[in-house]
């Protein structure tokens, strides 16, 4: 073999390298971002069943003060249960379902100046805003994170990988949608 064949067979040695080591950084890295989206789920669905618990607590607080109705705890107890293993999608039907509720326990407190006093119901809503605070800092992280991973898995060259992993997309966070209606009274 010449020395021509020699410099050709290290650049195809080189290149091959090369091409393994980007593929590997790629496969981590879709990796990566699946496991932060999993993680991020999981805090989110955390906030989310205690929402619920504090929606639970708010309707004890407030049920002695106005005629509640008697299914609202059955129905918060059940979307609990479900909220621990819930994808994106069944995360946003349980944020449509429990936004109209809160707005409902806080327009209650509002019209009952003895409820507005109660420090009890005073706390559990000042603690109910900072749990709204946290879902909202989870979801624009969540939503963040699926983004990227959608667009790496839809885009040359990464998207070589993703189809060699059989990657689904991530489904995004939509709780926009049920922020912009306002909430209803309906005691």
């Amino acid at each position: 073999m010449s020395i021509l064949d020699w410099i050709i067979i290290a650049i195809i040695i080189v290149i091959i390298i090369i091409v393994l080591l980007w593929a590997v950084r790629s496969y981590n890295r879709f990796v990566r971002l699946k496991k932060a989206s999993e993680t991020t789920l999981a805090q989110t669905q955390v906030a989310m069943k205690k929402r619920l618990d504090m929606i639970g607590e708010l309707v004890d607080a407030v049920k002695s003060y106005a005629q509640f109705e008697k299914d609202t705890l059955t129905k918060v107890t059940e979307m609990r249960a479900s909220v621990g293993n819930a994808a994106p999608s069944a995360l946003n039907k349980v944020e449509a379902e429990t936004r109209p509720m809160l707005g409902n326990l806080f327009a209650v407190a509002e019209n009952y100046p003895d409820l507005k006093t109660s420090t009890e119901v005073t706390n559990l809503m000042g603690a109910v805003r900072t749990n709204e605070d946290d879902i909202a800092r989870q979801r624009y992280t969540f939503n963040n994170i699926a983004q990227e991973f959608n667009t790496r898995r839809e885009t040359i060259p990464s998207s070589l990988i993703g189809r060699f992993m059989h990657l689904a997309p991530i489904d995004y966070l939509k709780f926009e949608e049920a922020i912009e209606t306002p909430p209803t009274t309906t005691f």
